[in-house]
């Protein structure tokens, strides 16, 4: 946890200038991606299907191409989540955002959420690319949050993630503070799901996050406030 607010010049590195809606054209993608390297956000994060498309535009740019895997409710078979994970990766994907399976973390099931973990983790590291795991936090209890946390980093994870944006709440300036106190100081922390200005996204950086999500990235680093569009 930091005690000084990141510079508004800087909060551009935190950034996955995110793009989920189902909708969204190949205009709608490009345009992201466009814009990730006006204010060099840190990643374009996007539905599988757009993984191509984003690495070309992306190429040379030092920006990052991000998908979402078992997306946006966590209960697909690990072993799917795994192929989709592969495939992204193949499509030029270098960083991976899975959701676990919410039953497993509603049952208080560590052993399942590691299986499920463990395998996604191997395959993306397998690509030499990273994962960060959506542990849906507005549909758990603390101890249930905790449990899934313990799970990520037992499993070889590289990110703890709040929320999708997609199955109500999103991230909390408490649910940072306690995933970070989890996993301790080596696993990154993304906080997603309702970062919608700079006060917003400096919040969440003090309570511990290493990066955020958002589809607001661009009012965030004017100092605006963003809409609540994923």
């Amino acid at each position: 946890m930091s005690n000084e607010a990141v510079a508004p010049a800087n909060i551009a590195s935190y950034i996955d200038h995110t793009l989920l809606k189902p909708e969204a054209s190949e205009a709608d993608i490009l345009k992201v991606c466009a814009e990730a390297v006006e204010y060099r956000f840190k990643s374009v994060c996007v539905n599988p299907v757009w993984v191509k498309t984003v690495a070309k535009a992306l190429r040379g740019s030092g920006v990052l191409t991000c998908s979402v895997i078992g997306f946006p409710l966590g209960a697909t078979p690990t072993d799917v989540k795994s192929f989709e994970a592969r495939g992204a990766v193949l499509d030029g994907a270098n960083e991976i955002d899975m959701v676990i399976n919410m039953a497993s973390a509603r049952a208080n099931d560590k052993g399942a959420l590691v299986d499920d973990i463990r395998a996604v983790a191997e395959t993306v590291h397998a690509g030499e690319a990273i994962l960060k795991v959506i542990i849906e936090t507005s549909m758990l209890t603390d101890e249930q949050k905790v449990i899934a946390c313990e799970a990520a980093v037992e499993a070889g994870a590289d990110f703890v993630k709040t929320s999708t944006g997609f199955n109500g709440g999103g991230a909390t300036v408490e649910d940072v503070a306690l995933m970070r106190n989890t996993v301790g100081p080596e696993l990154g922390v993304k906080a997603s799901g309702g970062v919608r200005s700079l006060a917003d996204a400096q919040a969440m950086i003090a309570a511990g996050a290493t990066r955020i999500g958002a589809s607001s990235g661009i009012a965030i680093v004017k100092g605006e406030q963003g809409s609540s569009a994923y």
